[in-house]
């Protein structure tokens, strides 16, 4: 099956950078759009970036300018690369993808387990 593996996060000081990395494995046939989530304690989850195969990405306005992503279609890979980083940014981070795996004929969405970002002096 497929499975989608995070790493990266951690704690920063405010103003540092961070770079997540999430990994798919499994039964894969082709991977449509990947992307970033987070959820901080008390609040939904919230899209913070997304990179459509073939098309424009998206991020969301607080993070717009400092956070960058990316994706590495050899390695099923897609990274978010955080910048100037807040303490508004702390959250436990997920990544997502739709992925055709090779015994499907449609596309599904698959989550990662998340990885804990905190910024904090």
């Amino acid at each position: 099956q497929v499975q989608l593996v995070e790493s990266g996060g951690g704690l920063v000081q405010p103003g540092g950078s961070l770079r997540l990395s999430c990994a798919a494995s499994g039964s894969i046939f082709s991977i449509n759009a990947m992307g970033w989530y987070r959820q901080a304690p008390g609040k939904q989850r919230e899209l913070v970036a997304a990179i459509p195969s073939g098309g424009s990405t998206k991020y969301a306005d607080s993070v717009k300018g400092r956070f960058t992503i990316s994706r590495d279609d050899v390695k099923n890979t897609v990274y978010l690369q955080m910048n100037s980083l807040k303490p508004e940014d702390t959250a436990v981070y997920f990544c997502n993808a739709a992925i055709k795996s090779l015994f499907n004929a449609y596309y599904n969405e698959y989550w990662g387990q998340g990885t804990q970002v905190t910024v904090s002096s």
